[in-house]
Parts: C-alpha cells; sequence; structure tokens
C-alpha cells in the first residue's frame, strides 16, 4: 500500500514550493520584462491589428506582437506553430531555463479557447469552398492540449497532461489542482500554468455580450464600463518542499491555499452578494491555515465590467478590510484561461520584489465598495503573503495564496 498522506492521514500535508517560473504577456517576455512594466504601470493595450474589428463595438486588446514571439521560439518547425503553442513553448523556456534539472510527473495548463482560431478556418473554409481538403490538420490543431504537447517536445518533456477548461478560472483552477497533486504526496514534480491567445470569434463574442468596452479598462473604478481582452501563457514548476531543499533547488515562493466554489447564480453575472467569491477566499484561508488578516495584499480578478466588480469588492471588502487590492488587466487586459497562471506569477514577481502591482485607469473609487486600491501607481511594501482571484462566467471561482520564503 502507497505510504502518501491520502493513505496514511496521520502523516502531514507536503509543503508545496515554486522553483520556476515563465511568462508572456503584453507587459513583456519574462519575469524581469514583466516586474520592469508592473513598476512604471505601463498600459499594454493597443488597437487590435489581427483580425478585422471595424464592425465591433471594442476594438482594442493586450497583444503579444507576432515577431517577438517568433524571435523566441527558435527552430523552423516552432515558427510555423499556433500563436498559443508558441506562447507556451516561450513560458516553458524560461521556467525549465532557471531548473534544468526540474523533470515533471505532471503538467496540468488551463486554457478556454485553445485552437479556437482552427475552428474558424475549418468552417469558414467549409462554408467559401465546399471543401474540407484541409480538414486533418485543422482538426489535430483544435484540441486545447495540442499547444501544451507542442511545447513539452519543443522542450523535451514527455509528460502525462491534463487540461482544466473552466472559464476565466481555468488558470487558477490548474495551479490549485497540481498544488493538491504535490501537497497530497503522489507526486515530487508538477508543471502547471495556462495560455490563451486572442481570437475572433471569442473578441467578438464577449463584443456582441457588451462586455468589452471602447473606452479604457478601468477595474473597480466608479465610471468602469467593460472589459478588454488580452493573451499570454505563464508556467510554474511546482515541487514538493522538502525534496526542493534537499536537492538544493532556489525557492521562488510557497503555494501554501487554494479555495474554490461556485455560485450557480447566472450564465454570465456573478451572484451580486459576492457570495461565490467569499466562499472562494474563505476556503483559500481555510485551506492554508492562515486569517484574512495575515493578507498583504490581494490580486484582484477585476475585470471592470459593473457586475464582477461590485461582486468581487464587496466580497474583499467584508473579507479582508483596508489590504491593498489592484487588478492588472487595465494593462494587460483579461486573458481568459492564462489569467490566473498569469496573475499567479504577477504574485509572485509581488514577493520577490516587494512591491504592490498599480490598477492604472483609476479615478475614483465605485461608491458601492470599501477597498484600498493600488492606484496608477505601483507601491513598495512589505509582502509575506499574497491572495490571487480568479472568477469565471457561470460564477466559477478560484483564489490561490502564496507565501514568500524569505526570512
Amino acid at each position: 500500500m502507497s505510504d502518501s498522506p491520502a493513505s496514511n492521514p496521520t502523516r502531514p500535508p507536503a509543503r508545496v514550493a515554486v522553483v520556476a517560473a515563465g511568462v508572456v504577456s503584453p507587459l513583456g517576455f519574462g519575469l524581469q520584462e514583466t516586474a520592469d512594466a508592473l513598476r512604471v504601470a505601463r498600459d499594454c493595450i493597443s488597437e487590435v491589428t489581427r483580425f478585422e474589428v471595424g464592425h465591433c463595438h471594442c476594438q482594442t486588446a493586450g497583444q503579444i506582437p507576432d515577431g517577438q514571439l517568433q524571435s523566441r521560439v527558435g527552430g523552423r518547425r516552432d515558427k510555423r506553430l499556433h500563436r498559443s503553442a508558441q506562447m507556451m513553448i516561450a513560458a516553458l523556456r524560461e521556467a525549465l531555463g532557471s531548473a534544468p534539472d526540474f523533470k515533471p510527473e505532471l503538467t496540468v495548463v488551463g486554457t478556454t479557447s485553445g485552437g479556437m482560431t482552427f475552428g474558424e478556418e475549418y468552417y469558414r473554409s467549409l462554408y467559401a469552398q465546399g471543401t474540407l481538403r484541409n480538414a486533418p490538420t485543422l482538426i489535430a490543431n483544435y484540441t486545447p492540449q495540442k499547444p501544451v504537447i507542442d511545447a513539452q517536445e519543443a522542450l523535451g518533456i514527455s509528460a502525462p497532461c491534463q487540461v482544466i477548461a473552466n472559464a476565466c478560472a481555468s488558470g487558477a483552477n490548474a495551479l490549485g489542482h497540481a498544488f493538491h497533486c504535490v501537497r497530497s504526496g503522489k507526486y515530487q514534480r508538477v508543471l502547471t500554468g495556462g495560455y490563451d491567445a486572442l481570437s475572433e470569434l471569442v473578441f467578438v463574442g464577449f463584443d456582441s455580450l457588451q462586455a468589452a468596452t471602447p473606452e479604457k479598462c478601468r477595474p473597480f473604478d466608479s465610471g468602469r464600463t467593460g472589459l478588454v481582452l488580452g493573451e499570454g501563457a505563464a508556467i510554474l514548476a511546482l515541487e514538493n518542499y522538502a525534496a526542493a531543499e534537499a536537492c538544493g533547488a532556489k525557492i521562488l515562493a510557497e503555494v501554501i491555499g487554494y479555495g474554490l466554489s461556485t455560485d450557480n447564480h447566472h450564465l454570465t453575472q456573478p451572484d451580486p452578494s459576492g457570495s461565490g467569491a467569499r466562499l472562494a477566499m474563505q476556503r483559500a484561508l481555510e485551506n492554508a491555515q492562515i486569517a484574512a488578516t495575515e493578507i498583504d495584499y490581494i490580486n484582484a480578478h477585476g475585470t471592470a465590467t459593473p457586475f464582477n466588480d461590485a461582486a468581487e469588492g464587496k466580497a474583499i471588502g467584508e473579507l479582508f478590510g483596508g489590504v491593498p487590492v489592484s487588478s492588472t488587466k487595465g494593462m494587460m487586459g483579461h486573458s481568459l484561461g492564462a489569467a490566473g497562471a498569469i496573475e499567479a506569477v504577477i504574485s509572485l514577481l509581488a514577493l520577490r520584489e516587494q512591491f504592490l502591482p498599480p490598477n492604472i485607469n483609476f479615478q475614483q473609487l465605485d461608491p458601492a465598495l470599501d477597498l484600498e486600491i493600488v492606484a496608477n501607481q505601483a507601491r513598495p511594501a512589505k509582502v509575506r503573503t499574497v491572495l490571487s482571484n480568479s472568477f469565471g462566467f457561470g460564477g466559477t471561482n478560484a483564489s490561490v495564496i502564496l507565501r514568500s520564503v524569505a526570512a
């Protein structure tokens, strides 16, 4: 019989270390570029150029330049891959570059769109030509695991892959699931993260829902009018803490808690009471066995839609009082399934660099909310414990807590 915490309940759960991370987003390539952009509150939202948006209410998004992305992926084969795969390769290459001995037993990744652009091409080909000559290629690349497999092959990794698609909480759910895999003792090393690339179908869908704004994205502002979309990928390498220490690995942070909930209120709107968001955060605190007063900073989901910010802001205010809060989506857009993973890396950077990332485009707090917003400029701060939220359509909510390992 296995001698793991699952089969031996007297053994305490294993601690979980983050030993490496990689990220690519509109903020830049890698941890340092991302930290630099956060420090200067760089607005990385620009006019969409990848597809026609003249008919859309919103015409901007957070975008990763194609030329810069292709320059990061290397070989000729990799440059022919879908942008999702290229983003995953860039993030994974950075992570493994700082932890070359990390050999994952499992990969857990969150996404929402997958190869949606291949689906678009499939149906356009059928409609325009009446033929599906390229159908095998389009279908093979449509599946959400394909970019993950492409990235693993490019970096010489052969690990089982699990994909979590749970709306905008996907990346955070993937991180939380990976955390529990290591914490249970069943795995020693797990790669986790999330990815999503801009897709015309998804972009137009959000526009038709009137969730996207033609103006600036203003999380928690009284004048907020909606979100802007983004894209990107992030990878975190999780390892049993004791094993990481024993082999001399550089430990960037510790994942100490994860909570999730579903409020089942509406297909696209959260419960206005904030009950679902509050429950996810409470469960993360309970899972970490810490009090709300131990949280030093909250990286909010903060999409800048009227309903989302109202519900999340209410829950944060009730639970945490005057803890500093910011949403970084005003700088880079909402990257959907990748958001939870990218924002976990941003939370890690807040711990490493000892600063609070800014909530840009902020003018006046929604009078219905009682929050301490990190408005418009980054702040130096003593940060030991960070909570990161990801709340998606359908009331799917996830919160992750990271802690610094510095003395």
